[in-house]
């Protein structure tokens, strides 16, 4: 893991004015894949939750060949640093639309989900536990967008089964619509891919006044679409931290965007050493 603070004097201008302004005008933003959970595991790499369903035998052979085939054609252009994003938006939706009519197709039920969340190879970041911890203890909300090819469901599920679903945690994500069996018939609008956080509003959720009282925002993310979640949010300032695992993206365009990069197979301690100097 290496550590990359782009400008230090700035990080340090930053952390004295959430410090200087206090916890009660702090709230947290953060994605969830590859952010908040590892995006490796005993050497092998997790894309996200949803990769979990593809790669493994909970649906079918015929569903799994056909999400391959479109991670395969779709992935490339996610991780490609020089298309233009208007172009990658157009391309992540497609992607995400078409892999939620195969879900609803091949019958995704809630029971699929619950058994893929219990796979080992989904793992929190080492010290996330911690952080998710401190933030409760101090009643800062912490709240996650995420564009989950499962939804927000999951994300309950895992922070649950870790035994970190506290009560400042907000969960904005895709929603399926289910039948009486537990069977996905459909899918809630808006869609949420990983480049349109830009776009989706918070206004609905039901801590919003209180967000707008807490304009000092800890961003936490792993893509370049991350930095979207602040986008038409009347912040005065934002810290901003993105993982860089190896082999998802070009270094030198994160360190232009996020005020500290985490390189490599990262954890939570320049995290918690941050959320530390600001509460001290």
């Amino acid at each position: 893991m290496e550590v990359i603070i782009v400008d230090e004097n700035e990080l340090e201008r930053k952390v004295n004015e959430f410090r200087k302004n206090g916890k009660d005008r702090i709230h947290v933003l953060t994605d969830f894949d590859r952010t908040v959970t590892k995006a490796f595991v005993d050497g092998k790499k997790v894309q996200s939750i949803i990769s979990i369903i593809r790669d493994g035998s909970y649906i079918s052979k015929d569903y799994a060949k056909k999400a391959h085939e479109l991670f395969e054609k779709y992935h490339p252009i996610e991780i490609d640093s020089d298309m233009p994003l208007d172009e990658k938006k157009k391309f992540m939706d497609k992607w995400w639309r078409e892999h939620f009519k195969l879900l609803i197709e091949y019958g995704l039920t809630k029971s699929d989900i619950e058994r893929a969340v219990k796979s080992p190879l989904i793992q929190l970041r080492h010290g996330s536990e911690k952080f998710l911890y401190e933030l409760n203890k101090n009643e800062i909300p912490l709240v996650v967008l995420s564009s989950s090819g499962l939804g927000g469901e999951p994300i309950s599920m895992i922070l649950r089964n870790n035994m970190v679903d506290y009560p400042n945690i907000e969960i904005v994500s895709n929603t399926y619509e289910w039948d009486r069996n537990g069977r996905a018939v459909g899918i809630k609008e808006p869609v949420i891919h990983v480049f349109n956080k830009d776009e989706v509003s918070l206004k609905g959720l039901p801590i919003y006044k209180e967000l707008l009282e807490r304009p000092y925002i800890l961003l936490l993310g792993d893509s370049l679409g991350d930095l979207g979640m602040v986008e038409g949010f009347p912040y005065k300032e934002v810290i901003k931290v993105g993982f860089l695992d190896n082999g998802f993206g070009d270094l030198s365009k994160y360190k232009e965007v996020y005020d500290i990069v985490i390189a490599g197979e990262g954890d939570f301690s320049e995290v918690n050493r941050i959320l530390k100097e600001i509460l001290d």
